[in-house]
């Protein structure tokens, strides 16, 4: 991409935000930003909003750390997490709710997100129980606890274009034209990319 996805604007608002501020619409809490590089120009977008913001020191060694940094940064109270991508703009307030009360609903340990065929992919709800799974080192944790613990889960479905990231100049393009524009001088911000975080 070539630019940090997380100050790129949608509609008015960067892109982190958009993704903070659809969690609390959601009712989420607490909401845990783990950030990485450029993380003083993250944070400062986060000064005002209801979440806190946890520095991942290992964010170029992939998601996986951040998802442990994520993890790691909970409460012992808390029972589960839904894990977020940022950079995943069409992600609704309604879809996190809607995953947050079936695991209300039912129970279950894991409540993933399908967007046809075989494409999973976050938002993800890890019940408590998986989160020492979820520290582990290895890139494909979170992959490798989805499918040890698939009889269990939950699974929702969504249209794939729900799915869709600001992996490409392309997507970002494509998002502006849909969610609305940005202010030129903060989208054009140089960045050396590294991962959305949650």
């Amino acid at each position: 991409m070539g630019r940090n996805k997380l100050l790129l604007e949608l509609g008015g608002e960067t892109v982190v935000r958009r993704a903070v501020r659809i969690a609390r619409a959601a009712a989420l809490d607490p909401v845990v930003v783990v950030t990485g590089h450029q993380r003083e120009a993250v944070e400062a977008e986060l000064h005002d909003l209801q979440c806190s913001a946890v520095f991942n020191g290992e964010h170029a060694l992939g998601q996986h750390t951040s998802v442990r940094a994520g993890v790691a940064a909970l409460d012992r109270d808390c029972a589960a997490a839904i894990v977020i991508l940022a950079d995943m703009p069409f992600v609704t307030a309604g879809m996190l709710r809607t995953i947050a009360d079936r695991h209300a609903e039912t129970g279950a340990p894991l409540v993933v997100s399908h967007y046809g065929g075989d494409t999973m992919a976050p938002p993800i709800l890890y019940a408590r129980r998986l989160f020492p799974e979820l520290t582990r080192v290895d890139r494909q944790c979170g992959r490798q606890v989805v499918q040890r613990h698939r009889a269990e889960a939950v699974v929702v479905d969504w249209p794939r274009e729900a799915m869709r990231d600001l992996d490409r100049p392309s997507d970002y393009s494509d998002a502006r034209r849909e969610l609305g524009g940005a202010r030129t001088a903060r989208a054009e911000s140089p960045l050396a990319g590294s991962a959305a975080h949650e």
